[in-house]
């Protein structure tokens, strides 16, 4: 699943995309280096990230969904958690429903989803929204407790009419988890099977890695003033992809960089095939 924000503050490529012109063409190259799911989003879900109006969310959407349609054979998603933004996005061609907050913050998303024929929910665990998620968090068993979390809002869903397979589960990595949950997800993340949904892992440059990465680079006083730019997390995500991927424990990979992600992925699992 390669990322497509259309955002001026996304954390890691808030701006560059602004435009739908070049977000499309953005698109385009992510499908030709191996995307099979393009994941497009207009309104930030960063820590701290403030929402925007609803009009502005599908203005920045809208041009790019449409203009992919057609042009590609990637599967287009709509990263939002405002079932009219969702609407309006299968509308244009858009097959799956990528929701941060689990479909709780908007109750007609569930709704819209069991509606239509064919489209895909995704449900991601978060802890508070964008703007409290980072402040404290704590757990029991980070593994433990997300899995009840999704497991109750897969059960939500199915309520409310949604298929269940139509349904994939997402643990959220860096939405409310502090260093130490995020590596126990990782780590633990084939307990989600259990669950009998498929495995969406987003660990896309994201600043976990740069506080692991960090530790390791204060051993060295000439990388002390070296800022942690998320453009320098590749090699850790990779890392954390391609272990996932040896073990089996996701399906999807939502990456930035996909280029990079599909070769990890390829040696990764031509590694475990041979241990097999």
């Amino acid at each position: 699943m390669g990322v497509i924000n259309t955002t001026p503050d996304s954390f890691s490529d808030g701006g560059l995309f602004l435009d739908p012109a070049r977000a499309i063409e953005h698109g385009l190259e992510l499908a030709s280096e191996g995307a099979s799911i393009l994941d497009v989003g207009g309104m930030s879900t960063r820590p701290g990230a403030a929402p925007v109006d609803p009009a502005v969310e599908l203005d920045r959407v809208l041009p790019v969904i449409e203009g992919l349609a057609g042009r590609t054979s990637a599967t287009l998603s709509i990263d939002t958690t405002r079932a009219s933004v969702a609407e309006a996005a299968l509308d244009a061609g858009a097959t799956i429903v990528n929701d941060v907050s689990a479909a709780t913050e908007d109750p007609a998303m569930l709704g819209l989803v069991a509606n239509r024929a064919g489209a895909t929910l995704v449900l991601m665990h978060r802890q508070g929204d964008p703007v409290t998620m980072q402040v404290a968090p704590r757990y029991d068993d980070a593994v433990a407790d997300v899995a009840a979390y999704l497991e109750a809002r897969v059960e939500a869903a199915a309520r409310a009419g949604v298929d269940p397979a139509r349904i994939v589960l997402d643990p959220g990595i860096g939405f409310g988890k502090r260093l130490e949950d995020n590596l126990a997800l990782l780590a633990r993340l084939g307990e989600l099977r259990s669950l009998g949904r498929p495995i969406l892992l987003g660990v896309s440059r994201k600043s976990f890695i740069g506080h692991v990465t960090g530790a390791q680079h204060e051993r060295d006083h000439l990388a002390r003033e070296r800022q942690d730019l998320p453009s320098d997390r590749i090699g850790g995500t990779a890392a954390a992809i391609a272990l996932a991927a040896a073990e089996g424990s996701a399906d999807i990979y939502r990456v930035h960089d996909v280029r990079v992600m599909v070769e990890a992925l390829a040696v990764a699992r031509a590694i475990a095939g041979a241990r097999a």
